[in-house]
């Protein structure tokens, strides 16, 4: 991931440990950017006492060891890599993309219908919104790595449960707000959950945990429930990749 120019940003210290980095362009894809190339500079840079850079939609905080680091020394690493994003534009991989087959409705997507009455549109409309995009992976929220993406073309933002779930599946695929997620573990949950993917997201065997990073590209696809056990004991990959442990001839998986 990278990115032409640095977009302008505050620094602001959290706690004795961290720096939280906040991108302030007025342009939310450059905010992102930033913020993403930023956090990889942290992490390839080797500099001693950095923990790690977790990155969001426009900040990033910095972690570090105070006994063996600074605030301000961190600050000047922060300030070297913001310099440094334009010098390495060009530089970065291609995102991978994924296919995510979903049943939705039924017991698979129990807010469907809450989400069509809402918007003011049919559960096929709300289907065909949700499947006709591709979605960028802007972050991995919790639980487990849960990729955060920018959801669709609804036309108002989708109010969260009044009474949050205690318990939603894993592999719920859910919409909230202006956002799209996949939950890639079994977690309470207060957003609505329009279906479900039937590919195993988790995998506490690999690291890292889950197949997708920031930047990397999902497309959701509609599936019938009566296809949802052809899937079992896939993993979620990027495409042209299948889980090594899994022969998807034998499973009946379609590619």
């Amino acid at each position: 991931m990278s990115v032409l120019a640095a977009a302008p940003t505050e620094i602001y210290e959290s706690g004795d440990s961290a720096l939280r980095v906040v991108a302030i362009s007025e342009v939310s894809e450059h905010n992102w950017l930033t913020v993403h190339g930023l956090a990889d500079w942290l992490e390839d840079c080797g500099a001693e006492g950095l923990h790690g850079a977790v990155p969001t939609y426009d900040s990033v905080l910095v972690e570090f060891d105070p006994i063996l680091v600074s605030a301000r020394q961190v600050r000047a690493f922060v300030k070297l890599g913001l310099l440094e994003l334009g010098r390495s534009a060009g530089s970065a991989t291609a995102p991978r993309e994924f296919d995510v087959p979903v049943v939705y409705g039924g017991e698979f997507g129990p807010d469907l219908e809450r989400v069509a009455q809402h918007q003011g549109i049919s559960v096929d409309e709300v289907i065909r919104l949700h499947t006709e995009k591709t979605y960028t992976v802007r972050c991995l929220g919790a639980p487990a790595g849960s990729p955060m993406m920018d959801g669709p073309a609804f036309p108002k933002p989708v109010p969260r449960l009044k009474d949050p779930r205690l318990s939603v599946p894993a592999g719920a695929v859910a919409v909230a707000g202006r956002q799209a997620v996949i939950a890639p573990a079994v977690a309470p949950g207060g957003w609505c959950v329009i279906g479900q993917t039937p590919l195993s997201v988790l995998n506490i065997r690999r690291e890292p945990l889950v197949p997708y990073k920031p930047g990397d590209i999902l497309r959701f696809r509609q599936i019938r429930a009566e296809d949802f056990g052809q899937y079992h004991g896939l993993e979620l990959e990027p495409q042209g990749l299948v889980s090594a442990d899994v022969d998807c001839e034998k499973s009946g998986a379609r590619p």
